[in-house]
């Protein structure tokens, strides 16, 4: 596998094997794109009792999703977790992965944009969820359309296609 460059992911793109929509070609980087925060969130409820954490566990048990207009902010506390999603919805051809990554700008605040899931699958068409941490000792406002993450994207050898449970996920 290896990694796409400005000009692998722009040539990628003119070929139909990887889509964002929307995109705005300034948010291409030397290795990777910027995605933005979206305006929907998923913030989880204040809960006394233990959730228990098995295969069959559903996150909206204990998540409420709220949305915020353009220019309005969530507030994220210290060590505080919510959800968001990007604005952009990702779709790769069947021989393309990647990885979704934090900014440096951003977590020299202390904000780490995904705890672990951080692959994309080959085939993926849907928006990406972002798990977002306030690690700091600072209250963080977030604001929709800032460039919160970017997604470096993988050739692979051979090909896949996603199916799983987030296939076609566009909500947090």
């Amino acid at each position: 596998m290896a990694i796409l460059t400005r000009n692998e992911i722009k040539k990628a793109i003119s070929q139909g094997l990887i889509k964002i929509e929307p995109l705005d070609e300034s948010q291409i980087g030397a290795g990777s794109i910027d995605l933005t925060l979206g305006n929907n969130f998923r913030i989880f409820k204040r809960h006394k009792d233990i959730y228990h954490v098995k295969d069959n566990s559903n996150f909206e048990d204990i998540t409420e999703v709220i949305s915020i207009q353009d220019g309005e902010a969530i507030i994220i506390k210290p060590d505080e977790m919510i959800l968001g999603i990007t604005r952009e919805k990702i779709t790769l051809a069947e021989n393309y992965c990647g990885w979704l990554e934090g900014r440096s700008r951003f977590a020299r605040f202390g904000l780490a944009i995904h705890v672990t899931a951080g692959f994309m699958h080959p085939g993926i068409s849907n928006h990406q969820v972002l798990e977002i941490v306030n690690l700091g000792h600072t209250r963080l406002a977030l604001y929709p359309g800032t460039r919160i993450c970017q997604f470096i994207f993988e050739k692979c050898i051979g090909k896949a296609r996603y199916a799983g449970r987030f296939e076609k996920q566009d909500k947090p």
